[in-house]
């Protein structure tokens, strides 16, 4: 059964492959198959993947569940049963709140949350729609949980840094309440400690905050700039970045990482390349960023830990004008390891810089001057905060934003081909060998409303 659904849903990584092996990692029943409905914990090895899928077991299913099902089991202990997609069932996505609750260790599943933090029974929950590598509950307008559908050994970014930064005292982020995981036999780090596998967070959820990548698009149809937007958005990047290097470990870029570094992008490149012809004319001017950046040698700039996926899509606004970041996951396509490293924090800059660019160019007709103030803006509310603006580090930034580039064409290339001119004409700029990756710009003039919101960033 699992063959024929894993391949539909939206969290899936193999799409578009015929799946190989489908093997059982660890199973826990939450509530055993005598209790209708049941609710069965999986983590099941898909070709080298390993997902987790919460299952409802009923005899009968409500004809409101019909869209969640999976199959009808024939054999086994919930033989005669329907089995179905459990985060879309009240009462198991209740459930799942109250375990959470109540830190215990249910065969290798572990709950675990912060003493201090008050959670409330019987709040109603409702799925989060519009997700892709994750799925999301609602309880009560009160906290989101996210649950973590591809997961791996180590704790996750989501879970790490967020951490970190409550006890940093930094209040940009929403701090975990609760979290669980899975501790499974062999599984441990390089010195031979246990490493767990993190399976789900719960934070306060921002009631009445907006989306950044939703609040940029209407600014864009009423005509209006972002300015005063993206400069408090920089301030609030500078301001995680500065905690997350006091409360983490910091290394210096040193010629060694920088050569690393280069070659990792040039890599990328060449790969993407072979995949994205359009990419070709420009492959030598793309390579002299990345040879840029080798020829620095670093300059001794610090690497830390960094949000990892910044964009628009991944902040939010409170109606007091107040930035939050959030989904401190990472590209979901890296590896952990990788996602946990320490990089230069201008990875960040670059990634919002490039979100500024897609949603300018998601306005028709394109609204250049308004993705130049607003980058503008945002590299100035940072430098207010840290004392240093990231467009002086040209070099460093150029690469990073080539490299982002870089990947929105692979990725727009393979799953939205219709949206390939946008990282394509950013490719086209900063193929230029002698021009600077940011400008400072004036405001721009009104223009029509923009095509119907789509977010274009996993």
């Amino acid at each position: 059964m699992l063959r024929a659904w894993l391949p539909h849903q939206r969290w899936f990584a193999g799409k578009g492959r015929e799946i190989g092996r489908v093997q059982l990692v660890s199973a826990a029943d939450l509530l055993p198959p005598r209790v209708v409905p049941g609710l069965l914990h999986l983590l099941v090895d898909v070709d080298g993947d390993c997902y987790q899928l919460l299952l409802g077991v009923r005899p009968a299913l409500p004809p409101a569940l019909a869209p969640a099902l999976i199959g009808r089991a024939e054999t086994g202990p919930y033989a005669g049963q329907f089995v179905y997609e459990g985060l879309g069932d009240p009462r198991l996505a209740a459930l799942l709140l109250e375990r959470l609750r109540a830190p215990g260790v249910l065969g290798p599943l572990r709950f675990d949350r912060d003493p201090m933090a008050l959670i409330p029974a019987a709040l109603a929950p409702r799925p989060l729609s519009g997700e892709q590598t994750n799925s999301s509950l609602i309880y009560g307008d009160s906290y989101i949980l996210k649950v973590f559908r591809r997961v791996g050994p180590g704790v996750n970014p989501d879970l790490e840094l967020p951490r970190a930064l409550a006890a940093a005292g930094c209040a940009r982020v929403p701090a975990p309440v609760a979290w669980y995981e899975a501790d499974l036999p062999g599984v441990t780090d390089g010195r031979g400690r246990p490493e767990p596998l993190t399976l789900g967070v719960l934070q306060p959820y921002l009631r009445g905050s907006h989306d950044g990548w939703q609040l940029a698009l209407r600014k864009l149809g009423a005509g209006a700039d972002f300015t005063t937007e993206a400069h408090a958005l920089g301030r609030a990047t500078a301001e995680v970045h500065s905690a997350l290097a006091t409360a983490l470990p910091t290394v210096a870029l040193d010629p060694e990482r920088t050569a690393r570094l280069a070659a990792g992008m040039t890599a990328r490149l060449a790969a993407t390349v072979r995949e994205v012809p359009a990419l070709r004319p420009y492959e030598a001017g793309l390579r002299g960023a990345f040879d840029a950046l080798a020829a620095s040698r670093g300059l001794a700039v610090p690497a830390q830990r960094i949000h990892g996926d910044l964009h628009l899509g991944q902040t939010l606004r409170a109606a007091d004008g107040t930035w939050a970041l959030i989904d401190f996951e990472g590209e979901p396509a890296r590896p952990l390891a990788e996602r946990r490293r320490p990089e230069p924090a201008v990875r960040d800059i670059a990634g919002m810089l490039r979100s500024f660019d897609y949603a300018a160019r998601s306005h028709q007709p394109f609204a250049p001057a308004w993705a130049d103030a607003a980058r503008a803006a945002f590299c100035e509310g940072y430098a207010r905060t840290t004392g240093r603006d990231p467009r002086e580090d040209p070099v460093l930034l150029r690469a990073y934003e080539t490299d982002k580039a870089v990947y929105e064409a692979r990725y727009e290339s393979r799953h939205r081909p219709d949206w390939l001119h946008v990282p394509m004409a950013a490719i086209r700029r900063l193929s230029e060998r002698d021009r600077p990756p940011a400008k400072r710009a004036t405001a721009p003039s009104p223009h029509p409303r923009p095509q119907p919101p789509r977010r274009p960033h996993t």
